[in-house]
């Protein structure tokens, strides 16, 4: 019987073996169609070890999204166009005025390249403070107490 070249991986010595022999692959110039099918086989394996073995912090979905806009150097703004979302609403989001409904966290997801369950746990928000009875709002935002 024919030993196989690769196999699942099991270990971590493996997985970076496996990682090595993929870069020395991709970094070849014109790969033959053998070689593109090892490359096509190895990097199945190492995703395959990504996925099963991959944690995100157990952080809450709003320090997870502040954490990953960092990485990428995006700003609040760059997020109204990947979410489809106002302005406001996304400053909401981020000032935890607002939860996350099931729709944004489809698109933070996908956008990010995560588990929707990383954004899919509970988190505090910030409730303002109720007004007075006699309060009446005359501006978006600001009230007035009636004497």
């Amino acid at each position: 019987m024919e030993t196989l070249k690769y196999t699942v991986i099991k270990t971590e010595p493996q997985y970076q073996t496996y990682c090595t022999k993929l870069e020395a692959l991709v970094t070849q110039p014109n790969p033959t169609a053998a070689t593109q099918e090892e490359i096509d086989l190895l990097t199945l394996l190492i995703e395959t070890w990504d996925h099963a073995h991959a944690t995100l912090p157990e952080a809450d979905p709003i320090d997870l999204l502040r954490s990953l806009m960092a990485g990428r150097h995006l700003l609040a703004k760059d997020l109204v166009t990947a979410l489809g979302l106002s302005k406001g609403a996304v400053s909401d989001i981020l000032n935890r005025r607002r939860g996350l409904s099931k729709e944004v966290i489809r698109r933070l997801a996908s956008y990010f390249q995560v588990s929707q369950e990383a954004f899919n746990r509970a988190y505090e928000l910030t409730v303002a403070a109720p007004l007075p009875r006699n309060a009446r709002v005359v501006h978006q935002g600001q009230a007035k107490v009636a004497a």
